[in-house]
This record gives structure tokens, sequence and C-alpha cells, in this order.
């Protein structure tokens, strides 16, 4: 037991900070990584290679978020199972998740580089940076299994109350992923698959360590029985794992066509939208991270049947999205310039990144609240409003950029995501509301 940690017991605030704190410097981390990883590839590649391997973002979020996405669902009935001691289940629950993830690593790799060519060619992929995108799609999606062994593991990890684990596993792949692209890229001169190769072998090492850590946690001691076939339990898993895999992807696919208007403008827009998400998602991983401490918090006190606290973790990850926000949220809107120049060369991308950011700076706390709130639905083991919040954020996304491209031009990316962001919010304020209600009364 010592090797988790109970979110059931004891003052709220403080044990939602000692959790937050090593998964945010995790998410920071990967994030500093992207960042690096963007500003080597612009600076050392070039901004067509820079554009190569943002063009592919959207569609990794599509089939990189589906897999996150369904792990992470798997990972609410095993909370709930540590929340109520049943460790029987929990074991049967962890050993049945790995069984549907080993099936779906199949069928999300053979479908991905099949299909990848064709893809590129429906997003207006231009003939300039499709070769390069095209081999940085196709060792990244080959090495698909890294990517959903790592998010698993860390998924389990964190629903038994340990987010440090993950963190230093996080600690040294950054460093690898960093220290292996400056010797592909400045060292042995490839091009984009050796920004795409280090990717892979940073996430086996990863992976190799939260294993690890989870090898020595006594109440997860596996045997084959726990292996045996139960359609019962898979039916439980993916009830909660499909919704939350479907909103991944429904909200990526409007992020693809989002990404079909902007290279259908040219590369010069490719590259500064893709520079443009890297900062985005850098500066709400704070807030992500306090929807992460919202879900495995919700599943084991969901679990003991302890709703009075749910509320009191509710208030505390709020209060951390809202100092996050007006924090980050002054830095994209003052400093636009600034971040641009530090990932590219040409003028006009960072002419173009200077108008994306400072809306997204003013109305982030829409996206902040929105990762406490869908997480707190999703640890209820409600995942049905969150999927329907993705369609929400696709319809928004679609909708916007469609009437408002040629009116407001590149900023209007911008507003397609703030609109995707205070939709999908509303959505799932209301039903955590509705079902935190239901369940205080019972």
């Amino acid at each position: 037991m010592e090797q988790t940690q109970d979110l059931t017991q004891g003052k709220v605030l403080p044990q939602i900070l000692r959790f937050y704190f090593p998964m945010f410097f995790t998410n920071m981390l990967q994030q500093v990584y992207n960042i690096a990883d963007t500003a080597i590839v612009g600076k050392g590649l070039g901004d067509d290679q820079l554009a190569a391997v943002g063009n592919m973002a959207s569609l990794c979020f599509l089939i990189v978020g589906f897999s996150v996405g369904l792990a992470n669902g798997f990972c609410v009935p095993i909370a709930h199972n540590f929340g109520a001691r049943d460790y029987k289940l929990l074991r049967k629950s962890t050993a049945s998740a790995i069984s549907l993830s080993l099936v779906l690593t199949i069928v999300l790799t053979i479908v991905s580089l099949i299909f990848l060519d064709d893809i590129l060619i429906l997003l207006q992929t231009s003939p300039r940076i499709m070769q390069d995108s095209l081999t940085y799609g196709y060792i990244i999606f080959g090495g698909l299994i890294t990517t959903i062994s790592y998010n698993l593991c860390a998924g389990i990890l964190r629903s038994l109350g340990d987010s440090t684990t993950p963190f230093i596993a996080i600690i040294i792949s950054t460093l690898t992923n960093i220290a292996l692209n400056c010797l592909f890229i400045f060292g042995c001169k490839t091009g984009v698959e050796g920004v795409a190769i280090a990717t892979i072998i940073a996430q086996i090492l990863s992976t190799l360590i939260c294993l690890h850590k989870l090898s020595r946690i006594h109440i997860l001691k596996l045997s084959r029985s726990d292996f045996s076939v139960d359609f019962h339990l898979y039916g439980k898993l993916l009830k909660n794992g499909v919704p939350m895999a479907l909103m991944n992807s429904i909200t990526a696919v409007g992020c693809m066509v989002v990404q079909y208007f902007v290279n259908g403008l040219g590369v010069a827009y490719t590259t500064a939208y893709s520079v443009c998400s890297r900062y985005v998602n850098m500066f709400i991983q704070p807030s992500c991270t306090a929807g992460y401490v919202m879900s495995s918090f919700t599943g084991q006190n969901h679990g003991a049947m302890r709703f009075d606290r749910i509320q009191k973790g509710l208030r505390a990850c709020v209060g951390i999205a809202i100092i996050n926000y007006i924090l980050l949220g002054t830095i994209l809107y003052f400093f636009p310039e600034f971040l641009a120049g530090l990932m590219v060369n040409g003028s006009r991308p960072i002419r173009l990144i200077a108008e994306f950011l400072p809306p997204c700076g003013v109305m982030m706390l829409f996206i902040n609240l929105l990762f406490v709130y869908r997480s707190g639905v999703q640890g209820l083991g409600k995942p049905l409003i969150p999927m329907l919040s993705g369609i929400m954020e696709m319809v928004m996304r679609i909708s916007v950029i469609f009437f408002g491209l040629n009116y407001f031009g590149f900023v209007t990316t911008a507003y397609a995501d703030i609109a995707a962001w205070i939709g999908a919010l509303a959505m799932n304020m209301i039903a955590y509301y509705v079902f935190v209600h239901r369940l205080s009364r019972k």
C-alpha cells in the first residue's frame, strides 16, 4: 500500500497539491520537449520540415488521441476498484485493460499505416512537404505500441494515486529525446526521420520505467487467471473507454478540418498554425494536469462513496485552473512576437502567430475549466457527456472556420478553438452538477 496513495482520506487541498505537482511537472516536461522539438526542427532543418511535422499534429491527435482516451477510460473503473478496496477486481480490471489495449494497438497501427497517404492528400498537404510528412508519420504510427503502452501504464499508476513515477519517466525520456534530436539532426544530418525515431526511443524508456514500478506494487501482482476472458468486464471497460476515445477522435476531426483549410492557404500558414498549436497546448497543460488530478480523485472517492470530497476536490482544481489562466494567459497576450521568434525564421509566419496567440490568451479560462469539469464527469463513470461535448467541439470548430475564414483571415483559427472550448465547457459543467446532485441525494 505504501507504493500507492489513498485519495479518499485526509485533508483535500494538501492531498490534491501533493498529487498535482508531480503530474504538473510531468506534463510540462512533455510540452517543453514539444517546444524544444519544434525549435530544433525549425532552426535545424527549416520551416518546410517544421510544416511537415506540424501537418501531422491533427492526424496524430486522431490516432494517438483515440488510444489515449481509451486507456484513460479503462483506468476509471480501476480507480473505482481501488477506492472501494476491491483488489481482486482491481487486478482483473487491469489485466483486461492490458488485453484490450493490445488488440487496439494492432488494429490502429495497421489502419493508420494503410491510410496515411490518402489522409494527407485529403488534408490538402502541399507537395513541398508531402514526403517528409509521410516519412514522419510512418515511423510514429509504426511505433504506436510505445505510445499506448506508456499512457496505459501511467494511467494505471495515477488511478492508484502514484503521480511521481510518470514524472520520473518523463524526465528521463525528455532528456533522452532532446539529446537524440540534437544528435540525429545536427550530428548525423538526418531529416524528420531522426525526430520520429528519437520520439519512439524516448517512449520506450518511459514505458519501461512505469512497468518496473507497476511490477513492484503488491496489490497488482497479476496471475494467469486474471487474464482469463471476461466479456462482462470487457464491456464495462469499453463502456468507459470508447466514449472517451471517441471524444478525442471527434475533437481531432474538427482540428483536421481546420488543418485542411489552413493548408489550403499555403506552407507559411501551415507553419504558423503548427507553432500556435504547440504554444497553446503547452500553456494549457497546467490545467490539463488539474483535470487528470480531478479524474483520479473523483474515481477513487466515487468508489468509496465520498461524494462530499469530490466537491471539495472540484473547488481545489478550479482554483488551480484560474491561477494558471491569470499567469499563462497574460504571457500569450502580451508576448506573441517573442514566442513566435523562438520557433520560426520567416517574418510572415511570425506575423500570423502574433495574430493567433492573444485571443487565445484572453479566452484560455474556458478550456482550463473544461479540463476540470470534463474530467470530473469522466471520473464519475459518466463518459457519454464528454463524448457529446467532443461532437460540440467539432461542430463549433468547423462552423467558425467555414463561415469566418474568408472574412477574418488566419485569426479565425483562434476563434474556432475558442468557440469549441465554450460549447464543450457549458455541456460538461451542467452535466457535472446534475450527476453530483443525484449521487449526493442517493
